[in-house]
C-alpha cells in the first residue's frame, strides 16, 4: 500500500512525478539524518532524486554520500510514500514518490559535497519529532518499532 503524506493535491494544479530514494540510517542508539539549510532550514531522512538512468540502490548510496559523507551498507526496501509539494530548487509542483530504505550505517569518507547540507546523528525520538517531512517520521516510526528500540 502506498500512503500519501502532507497536503493533497489541488485538482486545479500540475504536478510532475519526481521519483526520489531515502534511507533510514541506523547509528547506535538512532539514526543519521541530514540537515538542509535551503530553501527550508530543517532535518530530513538523507536521499533524493533518482537521475535518468539511475538505478535506485545507486541513486540511494549517491544522495547519502553527497549529503553526508558516509557510505551505508545493506540497504533494504521498507516501502514508499507520495507527497505533494513545491520545489524551489526546480520551481515546480511535484508529485514525489519517494522509496524509503533502512540501511546500517558505514564508513565516513569525506564532509558532504553537496552544499548546505549537514550530517546530525538524532535519538529516535528526536528523530521522529524533529524530521520535517511526515513521511519520514513514519518509516522512522516503522524501523523503530522493528527493531524494538
Amino acid at each position: 500500500m502506498n500512503r500519501r503524506f502532507g497536503q493533497p493535491p489541488d485538482p486545479a494544479r500540475r504536478y510532475t512525478p519526481r521519483r526520489g530514494v531515502y534511507a533510514v540510517i541506523l547509528a547506535g542508539d538512532g539514526i543519521l539524518a541530514t540537515f538542509q539549510e535551503r530553501p527550508l532550514a530543517e532535518l530530513q531522512l538523507p536521499g533524493g532524486g533518482i537521475d535518468p538512468g539511475e538505478s535506485p540502490l545507486a541513486a540511494l548510496h549517491r544522495e547519502v554520500f553527497e549529503e553526508t559523507g558516509y557510505r551505508i551498507q545493506t540497504p533494504r526496501r521498507m516501502g514508499m510514500f507520495h507527497r505533494f509539494t513545491y520545489m524551489p530548487d526546480y520551481d515546480i509542483w511535484a508529485q514525489k514518490l519517494c522509496t524509503i530504505y533502512v540501511a546500517q550505517l558505514g564508513s565516513r569518507l569525506s564532509a558532504p559535497s553537496e552544499p548546505g547540507h549537514h550530517p546530525v546523528f538524532l535519538p529516535w525520538d528526536e528523530a521522529e519529532a524533529e524530521l520535517a517531512v511526515d513521511g519520514d517520521r513514519h518509516f522512522v516510526g516503522r524501523a523503530r518499532a522493528h527493531l524494538r528500540v
